[in-house]
């Protein structure tokens, strides 16, 4: 079953499947800004940087589970499977959007 999501919240989690670090930070406005493990990274450079170090780090994958409005923004339920002590895990993702790209990403456990 497909969980109902805007268009870039899809593209992001189908580039994340594919490991595709340039296509993830491809679904971002170009002053967005990511916040993970309690760091911000802003700008498509750091996002990709951001991206590209949390794949070499541990291998993983994120299968979204719910989808629904949170006010302006989105947020998707995920569940993080992958070589890391935990796993799965159930994390949450924020999405800020502007036009058909994220313009904010906040990931919470």
């Amino acid at each position: 079953m497909q969980i109902p999501m805007p268009p870039p919240v899809r593209l992001y989690f189908q580039s994340e499947a594919f490991d595709d670090t340039s296509r993830v930070a491809d679904c971002f406005t170009p002053d967005a800004v990511v916040t993970d493990e309690r760091r911000s990274h802003a700008g498509l450079d750091a996002i990709r940087s951001w991206k590209a170090a949390s794949k070499a780090a541990t291998k993983y994958a994120v299968t979204p589970v719910s989808s629904e409005p949170d006010g302006d923004k989105v947020l998707v339920v995920g569940r993080v499977e992958g070589d890391f002590p935990g796993s799965p895990v159930m994390l949450r993702y924020l999405f800020g959007l502007e036009g058909d790209r994220i313009s904010a990403l906040e990931i919470r456990a």
